[in-house]
Parts: C-alpha cells; structure tokens; sequence
C-alpha cells in the first residue's frame, strides 16, 4: 500500500511541474471529480497519458486481485457508471469530447482486461500490451463506439470493448498455454 501511495505523489509532483497556467491539470487536487478523471493525475503527464493512466490501473488491479470474481466484477462495473458521470463532466467543464488527459477509461478498460486472469507479473504485462494495442489501434467495433458515441459513455465504452476483446485473447493465451 505504501508504494501505491508513494507513486501517486510521485504522479502529483510531476504533473504540478508540467502543468502551465491554462492546463487542465493546474489545480486537479482541487476538483475531485476531474483527478479521478485525470486517474488520480496520471493524465497530467504531457507524453503518452494513456499508457500512464493504465499503468495506474496496475495497482488498482493488484487491489482488487484477491477479491472473488464476483466483488472483482462488481466493482468494475461500479467503476465503469461512475466513470461515465466523472468523465462525461470533465469532458464538458474542458470543452472537448475526450481529452487525452482522461484516463479513469483506461484504468476501467484494464480492470475488464485482467478479470479473471492468471495470477503472476508475466499477465500483468501480457494484459497491459494487449489493452494498449487494441486502445491505440481501435479496429471494428472499438472505432465505432470511439466516433459515434458521445459523452461520457462514449469515453468509457471504447475502451471497455478495448477491454474485451484484450480478455478474449489473454483467456485464449492462457488456455493456450502459450506463456
């Protein structure tokens, strides 16, 4: 638990020094609602946010993974509505559909990506590179969600169909017994 706060103040000092006056991270710790947003301000980070904010889901997934797959899915999917309210309002105080900043998706997307997966960091790793493809590369049905779907829930829902097809294959790598 102590490294888990220990790089969220790591995240919090780097984004307070990137952080111009119009950014939308200046201030974040200020609202609630846009640093949950910002995954606890791991969007604040200027290069690649996206890739930042799932890496923050890695220890909110090392939280939930002793819990049984129906608390682990339950508090995913409470993640996910509370998510679209949280990003839906951040998108619209900045003005943008989906700010790149905004990465509770991401976090979401790969909390979907490791349900149920095999335990160990190879996993972990294997579920982070195939969310990532799939969130960068967006193919068929992800783009659609990602283009057509306004607000908040379109925000969250391209990257849990991410999230999805990511399960699939890590599930079929591990019945596999590829790794």
């Amino acid at each position: 638990m102590l490294s888990i706060l220990h790089y969220m103040a790591i995240i919090i000092s780097m984004t307070e020094k990137n952080s111009s006056i119009d950014s939308p991270c200046k201030g974040i710790r200020r609202d609630p609602v846009h640093w949950l947003a910002f995954g606890f301000g791991s969007g604040c980070i200027p290069w690649a946010p996206g890739t930042f904010g799932t890496i923050t889901a890695v220890p909110v997934f090392l939280l939930l993974n002793g819990t049984t797959l129906w608390v682990y899915l339950s508090i995913t999917m409470m993640m996910f509505v509370i998510g679209i309210w949280i990003c839906g309002k951040t998108a619209e105080k900045l003005n943008v559909h989906d700010h790149p900043g905004i990465v509770w998706d991401e976090i979401v997307g790969y909390l979907v990506t490791m349900t149920a997966a095999p335990t160990g960091w190879t996993w972990i790793i294997i579920g982070f590179v195939l969310f990532r493809i799939f969130d960068i590369v967006k193919p068929w049905p992800i783009s659609i969600a990602d283009k057509r779907i306004s607000g908040g829930l379109g925000i969250m829902l391209d990257d849990v169909i991410a999230g999805i097809f990511s399960l699939v294959i890590l599930q079929l790598i591990a019945y596999l017994g590829i790794f």
